[in-house]
């Protein structure tokens, strides 16, 4: 039976299990950064598809980040609009990064703030976990926990959360393009970067 409670789920997540939760956009698998292979497993994923490092508070997250204090001021100025929310920043990143993150390139970091109380009430406790949608590659993303619970028997899910279906669109991921200064779109979601704003 891997369906337990909220406290249950936080302790199995600070031992390194792959959990699954609610968030503002679909439903995430979850695990510490260091732990991050065991997605790419579960999922049968390409090491060229990185996860996301989700936090409770941006400032969980700007310290896996590199960039110049001009670069921070913009990233920063971003965020403040659209964090907590479905808009997923990819940007250059320090050595703290486990490289599990990204195999193929552990220079770069998505990262989001999500906009959904039960995940931020986790992420509080855990810290800055590596997440992606609930699905096996390839399939769309799952909705509901009894199908994750099915799909992943082997993952964490919340016993005590609605199983109605999740109403939301995958995050809009922007990528910080170093030459141009500039925020290029890698996938458009719920979040619309205007014009001055990527810039």
């Amino acid at each position: 039976m891997t369906s337990v409670s909220l406290p249950q789920l936080i302790v199995g997540a600070c031992q390194g299990n792959v959990v699954s939760f609610p968030t503002d956009t679909v439903p995430a698998l979850a695990v510490l950064p260091d732990r991050a292979a065991s997605i790419f497993n579960l999922k049968q994923r390409s090491q060229s598809k990185p996860l996301i490092l989700m936090g409770a508070d941006p400032e969980d997250l700007w310290p896996y980040t590199l960039g110049s204090d001009g670069e921070r001021e913009i990233w920063q100025q971003v965020a403040r609009k659209h964090w907590p929310g479905a808009l997923t920043l990819v940007l250059p990143a320090t050595d703290r990064l486990p490289p599990q993150m990204n195999p193929i390139d552990p220079t770069t970091i998505g990262m989001r703030v999500p906009n959904s109380a039960i995940a931020i009430e986790i992420l509080r406790k855990t810290g800055p976990l590596a997440t992606t949608s609930a699905n096996r590659s390839g399939e769309p993303p799952l909705h509901q926990m009894d199908r994750i619970e099915a799909a992943f028997p082997q993952v964490l899910t919340l016993s005590d959360v609605a199983r109605s279906p999740a109403l939301g669109v995958p995050s809009t991921v922007a990528k910080w393009t170093q030459t141009s200064r500039s925020w290029e779109i890698l996938r458009q979601g719920a979040v619309e970067l205007r014009e001055e704003e990527r810039a």
